[in-house]
């Protein structure tokens, strides 16, 4: 269809003033793939196509700094199995990682729930895993003050496994700090840890 038309088209379909410019990118996208989107079962697909993006990358992970006074520092804090969903920078498909947190506290000790929200705040966005486990990282070292810190990321990325190639793998990238990066009797110890809690 040439794209006069389908501008004709979409403009009958909907008006262009009082739409989610998403939606009309949506519209847009069933006409370029050969679908019709009056038809029943696509009829709203475009709006829920919209809130989805706009819930997605207007994610608010709440508070993210509430930390505790610790009676002793230098102990290592692991946080395993954080599940989150994210979108591939290169393709726009899913991601999904599962994130291990671990780092020595130092004077004070980060609550529980807010290595959950650091991780979804990252992942709210167009992300690449390398980079998602890298920023998670530089959240906690920030907010704790710890210096010692380290984040694994496993990841089956849909764009490997529904396109190109189509199989499934799981890959796994790391950032490691402080003692994690320079001490190998502190990573042996983390990744014993890992191996126990996976």
């Amino acid at each position: 269809m040439l794209n006069t038309e389908m501008d004709a088209e979409l403009r009958g379909i909907v008006g262009e003033a009082d739409t989610d410019p998403l939606e009309r990118l949506a519209r847009r996208l069933l006409l370029e793939i050969g679908e019709d989107p009056t038809r029943d079962g696509l009829k709203d697909t475009p709006a829920r196509y919209a809130r989805w993006w706009r819930e997605f990358t207007n994610y608010d992970p709440g508070t993210i700094e509430t930390l505790f006074e610790t009676t002793s520092s230098g102990q290592m804090v692991l946080v395993s199995g954080i599940e989150v969903w994210s979108l591939c920078e290169h393709h726009l498909l899913p991601f999904n990682c599962s994130l291990t947190i671990a780092y020595r506290s130092a004077e004070q000790l980060l609550g529980l729930s807010k290595f959950a929200r650091i991780a979804h705040q990252h992942a709210h966005k167009l992300q690449v895993q390398e980079r998602l486990v890298s920023d998670v990282a530089h959240d906690i070292t920030r907010i704790t003050g710890a210096q010692d810190v380290a984040v694994i990321g496993q990841g089956e990325h849909l764009c490997m496994t529904m396109r190109g190639i189509r199989t499934s793998a799981r890959m796994t990238s790391t950032s490691f700090h402080g003692a994690f990066a320079e001490d190998s009797t502190a990573r042996s110890e983390l990744l014993t840890f890992v191996r126990g809690s996976a």
